[in-house]
C-alpha cells in the first residue's frame, strides 16, 4: 500500500531532527515492512500500482507501544466497591482486584481483551505489553487472549501472572500456562509474543521465583513483573523471606536485559544502582501511580543509574496521549520544579525506549517510520496552527494531540482501522457483549 497526503513525523533516530518531519510525505509498505519514505511525489513515481490510503491531510505517526497494561481490568470500569474506599494500595489489592481476577471466566479474558484492545487501536496505540491474571481459568487464557489479538489485528505481547496468593495448585497452572504459550508462539508468530508473567516478589516465595527464573532462562525470555510499586514489596522480602526485593529478583535470574519491571518507585538508591546493572526495562505508569496513591518513581536517579524507562498505562487507561501528559505533570508537580521531565523526556519514553524494547520481543524494528520497520502506524487528524519541526514535536504531542484523534492504524501492513471503523469487526456489538458479560461478572463478584 501506498500512504499520501499526510505530513510524516518519523522518530527515526537515523534521520536529524530537521529531517524527522516530512511535509507532503508518503509511505511504501510491501508485505508487513515499510519499504520507502520520502516526498509524495518520488513515492508515488516508484510505487505506481500500490493501493492507495489517503491520509487526508492528517499526521501520521508510528503506532504508541503500550510497555505495561491489564486487559483483564475491562469490566472494572464503572463498577461499585462495596463499603468504605481501600485506605491504601494493599488494600486495594484485596479488597479491588484480587477478587475482580478471581472472578474471570475463560470467556471474560476473551472478551475485556477484544473490548480494550479496540480501545487501544481507536486511541492510536499498535503494540500492547499485556500482564494477566485469572485465577479461576488459568489454563488457556493466554490462548483466550491471543485470539482476541489476532481478531483486531493488534500486535501484543502476552504473560500469565504467577503468584502463590492462589495455593500451589493455582501457582503450578500459572507457570505451566507461561512456558506453555511462550513455547506455542514461537518464531513464526508475527502479531503475538511472550514474556514470564509473575506479580511481585511479595506475593512469590522463593521457590516460585528460582523455578520461574530457571523456566525463562531455558526459554530464551525475559519476565514481566510488577517491582516496588508500593513499600509492601521490599518490606515482605526483607522481613519474611530475609533479602532485600531487588537482590532477591536478581538472585533468581528475574531482572535481566529482557524482561519489564513495572513501577520502580520504593527503591533506596543501592537498589537502583543494582536494578540499573540488571539491565532490566522500567515500566513507568503515572496515571496509575497517581490514582492509587503509591507515590512518584525516581526517574532521575534511575537514569543516572542506567534504567532504560519506558511508559505504560497500567489497565488505568489506553490512551498513551493521556499518559504522556501525565507523565510530565506528576513529577514537575511532586517536586515543585517546572524544568521536571521536560516535554521532550515524556515523548522519548514511548517513541524510543518503548519502541527498542519492543523491537528486540519482535524481532524487528517498531516505532519509527523507516525502510524496514514493520507497518505500525497511525493518521492523526490533527491540523496544526503553529509551525510543526522537529525540534517541537513533544510540544505538539503534549497540548495539541489531546484534542487530536486517530482516523486510521495500519498494523503489521494491514489497515487495521478506517475513519474509526474497524472492518470485519463491530464495535457496539463487542461492547454490547461486553455489558453482558460485564454484568454477569459483577453479581460474581458480589458474591465473593
Amino acid at each position: 500500500m501506498l500512504i499520501v497526503n499526510g505530513t510524516l513525523v518519523t522518530f527515526d533516530s537515523m534521520r536529524p531532527a530537521s529531517e524527522q518531519v516530512v511535509p507532503n510525505g508518503a509511505i511504501a509498505i510491501e508485505g508487513n515492512r515499510i519499504v520507502a519514505v520520502g516526498p509524495e511525489d518520488k513515492v508515488r513515481a516508484a510505487y505506481p500500482s500500490y493501493d492507495i490510503v489517503d491520509a487526508r491531510g492528517g499526521l501520521v505517526l508510528p503506532g504508541f507501544i503500550n510497555l505495561h497494561t491489564h486487559l483483564y481490568s475491562a469490566f472494572a470500569r464503572g463498577m461499585a466497591l462495596p463499603g468504605e474506599a481501600p485506605r491504601n494500595f494493599p488494600e486495594i489489592l484485596e479488597r479491588l482486584w484480587w477478587k475482580v481476577d478471581k472472578a474471570l471466566t475463560l470467556e471474560d479474558c476473551r472478551q475485556s481483551a477484544l473490548c480494550m484492545m479496540v480501545e487501544a487501536v481507536a486511541a492510536g496505540s499498535t503494540t500492547l505489553f499485556d500482564h494477566h491474571a485469572s485465577p479461576g481459568a488459568v489454563r488457556g487464557s493466554l490462548d483466550a487472549i491471543a485470539d482476541a489479538a489476532h481478531q483486531v489485528g493488534i500486535r501484543a505481547c502476552l504473560c500469565y501472572e504467577v503468584s502463590d496468593r492462589d495455593g500451589p495448585a493455582v501457582r503450578d497452572h500459572g507457570l505451566e500456562e507461561n512456558a506453555d504459550f511462550i513455547k506455542a508462539c514461537g518464531e513464526e508468530s508475527r502479531l503475538v509474543k511472550a514474556l514470564f508473567g509473575l506479580h511481585a516478589a511479595f506475593t512469590l516465595e522463593d521457590g516460585t521465583l528460582a523455578r520461574a527464573g530457571e523456566m525463562a532462562q531455558a526459554l530464551d525470555v525475559g519476565g514481566h513483573i510488577h517491582v516496588a510499586e508500593d513499600p509492601v514489596d521490599d518490606r515482605t522480602c526483607r522481613q519474611r523471606f530475609g533479602a532485600p526485593l531487588i537482590e532477591r529478583l536478581i538472585k533468581h535470574q528475574i531482572l535481566r536485559s529482557k524482561t519489564i519491571a513495572a513501577h520502580c518507585i520504593h527503591l533506596d538508591d543501592a537498589a537502583i544502582r543494582l536494578l540499573g546493572e540488571s539491565g532490566a526495562m522500567v515500566a513507568h505508569n503515572p496515571q496509575s501511580n497517581a490514582n492509587n496513591a503509591v507515590g512518584v518513581a525516581p526517574l532521575g536517579k534511575l537514569r543516572l543509574a542506567g534504567c532504560p524507562i519506558g511508559l505504560g498505562t497500567d489497565g488505568y487507561t489506553h490512551n498513551m496521549v493521556s499518559a504522556i501528559v501525565t507523565m510530565t505533570q506528576v513529577h514537575k508537580l511532586a517536586s515543585g520544579d517546572p524544568r521536571k521531565c521536560g516535554f521532550a523526556e515524556a515523548v522519548y519514553a514511548p517513541f524510543e525506549t518503548n519502541a527498542v524494547f519492543a523491537s528486540q520481543v519482535f524481532r524487528a524494528p517498531l516505532g519509527r517510520i523507516a525502510p524496514g520497520a514493520l507497518g505500525d502506524l497511525v493518521v492523526w487528524d490533527y491540523v496544526p496552527y503553529t509551525p510543526l519541526t522537529g525540534d517541537n514535536v513533544p510540544g505538539h504531542l503534549i497540548f495539541g494531540f489531546p484534542q487530536a484523534r486517530a482516523c486510521t492504524a495500519i498494523i503489521d501492513g494491514k489497515v487495521v482501522m478506517r475513519d474509526g471503523e474497524f472492518p470485519g469487526l463491530d464495535r457496539r456489538a463487542i461492547a454490547a457483549r461486553g455489558r453482558d458479560l460485564a454484568a454477569k461478572f459483577w453479581n460474581r463478584l458480589g458474591a465473593l
